[in-house]
């Protein structure tokens, strides 16, 4: 009961999380909107650990580093994908994989299923093929960019779940702190860098003709300002409500198997969706729909089987 109350419920709050990198990630880029969401939720975690506490010992440390190295990768291909959109097909698309990630995990491990856990499967793979392709003229269609992103994110997401489930109870919240440390400090170098890389190119590119500007080129700095500072606000709300989120699917681990806290935190798109929907009115075809629902039918039968 408590991996169940815990894991839907950082799942619908994840799913707040991601809409909100998503929209942060179409005014900055992806790769920024990562590190700061990161960056803001390691100061939100470093306040929070005399609260919570947790050991240190590295095998946790370890764990909950190379969870980090698996966040970085998941979280900006999900920004990115949601950014490119549409949101309400996408999400769900990333949520199926990163159900069955760590559910294959656990067959290598040795873990073995009921006829119901490998039908839902079926199922899962059928939501995934639905979802991607749609038939009717003028419905929203996903770009196979944001579908090949949307796999990747969902495959990282179940390494997160992987490697954060190695950690111990003991450690408290010390791999959640890590892991944004971690992931943070990967998404400012990688800001760094390409902030390099492209001020390098467009010196090379202007040569001798730097100056002056028209009144034209003067005001367009002020209009990019306002939708970058826009961007960075959505970062920083993002990485409150992730932390929340990870502390959620962290304590439902915990409290149970990872394959049922994973497949019940892969609920989250329940939340995205919502607020597309409500949020940016975004609208999908009747066999995404279908898709979609089949997706969450079988997260809820793989948390049966």
């Amino acid at each position: 009961m408590l991996t169940a109350v815990f894991s839907l419920t950082g799942a619908l709050v994840f799913g707040a999380a991601d809409f909100l990198g998503g929209l942060a990630a179409k005014r900055v880029s992806a790769v920024l909107a990562t590190a700061v969401a990161s960056g803001v939720g390691f100061v939100v975690l470093a306040a929070a650990y005399p609260l919570f506490g947790g050991s240190w010992n590295l095998h946790d440390v370890w764990w909950g580093a190379l969870s980090g190295v698996a966040g970085a990768v998941a979280i900006s291909l999900l920004y990115a994908c949601l950014a490119i959109g549409p949101m309400s097909i996408l999400s769900p698309l990333t949520a199926v994989v990163s159900a069955i990630v760590p559910m294959v995990w656990g067959l290598f491990g040795g873990e073995r299923f009921t006829a119901l856990g490998y039908w839902a499967l079926g199922l899962a793979l059928l939501a995934v093929v639905l979802v991607g392709f749609v038939p009717e003229k003028g419905a929203v269609r996903p770009s196979l960019r944001g579908i090949l992103m949307a796999i990747g994110s969902g495959i990282a997401i179940g390494g997160f779940y992987i490697t954060i489930d190695q950690t111990s109870d003991e450690s408290g919240v010390v791999p959640l702190l890590l892991n944004r440390g971690v992931n943070a400090a990967i998404m400012f170098t990688v800001v760094g860098a390409v902030a390099l890389v492209s001020v390098a190119r467009r010196r090379a590119a202007m040569g001798e003709r730097m100056p002056q500007q028209s009144s034209l080129g003067a005001s367009a700095p002020s209009q990019g300002g306002s939708a970058t500072a826009t961007g960075i606000r959505l970062a920083i709300a993002c990485g409150v409500v992730d932390v929340i989120a990870n502390g959620l699917l962290l304590a439902g681990i915990r409290a149970g198997d990872l394959s049922v806290a994973a497949v019940l935190g892969a609920m989250y798109p329940a939340g995205t969706i919502l607020l597309a929907a409500l949020v940016l009115g975004e609208r999908i075809a009747p066999v995404q729909w279908v898709g979609l629902v089949l997706a969450l039918a079988a997260a809820g039968l793989l948390a049966l089987a």
